[in-house]
């Protein structure tokens, strides 16, 4: 789930890397034209819930760890290769429901707009996943369109700041809990409760859940929230530039 950048995310954007920055593309160069998603629908494994929203996830990816393991790479090509780079990228906001449950897929949805892909492809670097993002999640939000569904989600992701990530990926024996103090010691207000990082299989960093109320404010995780154990080691790649 960087340095001060432009605040618009449309054509193309260049910047370096600072100890603390935005929670924005590296760069972006949004294509000319931009991919067309398929129909993301519910199924028998993932069906339609329509529960009451008790609270929100703001979920993040660490875009060089989904890289390094992507299985489609022509799907990946545009987050993954060409004139982009992207360190935390947008995989979502969720709603939660009251329990362990959430809601999900709560109304039918059409096709995502061109113009809207490409006005959130900088934040969420996937045409597919900002279909499934909305028709998942978005839909159960009252009230919500596409494009409100997506302000409210790319306006808390692109506030965020982050420690120098570089920096933590050298750190001799960095834990969880060392990450999720550092992140929420850049953003004056946050506490590393407010948030779960998940991992892979293999302890590297895999996304951050930030936990929000209903009023989107940032709160303590729930504990089914789920995530790795804050004692657990943790590894961060980087990047194809050498060993981790």
């Amino acid at each position: 789930m960087r340095l001060p950048l432009a605040a618009a995310l449309t054509g193309a954007i260049s910047a370096q890397v600072p100890a603390q920055a935005h929670a924005q593309a590296l760069s972006c160069a949004v294509p000319r034209e931009v991919p067309r998603p398929s129909p993301d629908l519910p199924d028998d494994r993932q069906p339609v819930r329509r529960l009451p929203i008790g609270s929100y996830t703001l979920a993040i990816s660490w875009s060089p760890e989904y890289c390094r393991t992507a299985r489609d790479r022509a799907a990946s090509r545009f987050q993954c290769g060409g004139g982009s780079r992207f360190g935390f990228t947008l995989h979502g906001l969720w709603p939660d429901g009251v329990g362990k449950e959430w809601p999900q897929y709560c109304r039918p949805t059409a096709i995502l707009p061109r113009a809207t892909i490409r006005r959130n492809l900088c934040a969420t670097p996937s045409a597919q996943l900002l279909q499934h993002e909305w028709a998942k999640h978005g839909t159960c939000m009252a009230g919500s369109t596409a494009d409100r569904y997506f302000a409210r989600s790319t306006a808390m992701y692109r506030a965020l700041r982050f420690p120098d990530m570089d920096a933590l990926s050298r750190r001799p024996a960095l834990t969880v809990g060392a990450l999720a103090e550092e992140v929420a010691r850049a953003n004056p207000g946050m506490r590393a409760s407010m948030m779960r990082v998940t991992t892979t299989r293999q302890g590297w960093l895999d996304e951050i859940w930030l936990c929000a109320d209903t009023r989107f404010r940032y709160r303590a995780c729930p504990a089914h929230q789920g995530g790795a154990a804050s004692s657990e080691r943790l590894r961060i790649w980087r990047g194809p530039d050498g060993p981790r």
